[in-house]
């Protein structure tokens, strides 16, 4: 396992990558939107592992309500994993709330599962295993 990326939460995908871009140099690689989650991504890499930055695309999107409770900021981490299905179980059988008890679609062909921070001391963990 390894990290694969962390996410944050911006009000403007456009502001938030040109800050990345210019200030720290890093690049957009890839941009998405997922509308199951009501959310466009853009994603900078960063060594071994990438910065996802995530817009809501309306009110109803989990991001809007994360930073309107809390602002913009890191949102979750994400690690990823060989199969998804199998981390999920192992951690059913520890006893782990999930947000997510089976995968689903993920931004750029991913597919994903949120742990429930609850279980992981305050902080939101996805779980993300890569397409072919």
């Amino acid at each position: 396992m390894k990290i694969d990326h962390i996410g944050i939460a911006v009000k403007s995908l456009g502001e938030a990558a040109a800050l990345y871009e210019n200030a720290l140099g890093l690049k957009v690689s890839a941009y998405d939107q997922v509308d199951e989650q009501g959310v466009r991504v853009a994603m900078l890499n960063i060594g071994e592992s990438r910065i996802e930055l995530l817009e809501p695309t309306g009110p109803e999107s989990p991001i809007e309500k994360f930073m309107t409770k809390r602002g913009e900021g890191i949102h979750h981490i994400a690690i990823t994993v060989d199969d998804i299905e199998k981390a999920l179980e192992r951690l059913k059988a520890a006893g782990v709330r999930l947000v997510d008890n089976e995968p689903r679609r993920g931004a750029h062909n991913t597919r994903i599962a949120f742990v429930h921070p609850s279980s992981t001391h305050g902080v939101l963990l996805e779980l993300v295993q890569h397409g072919e």
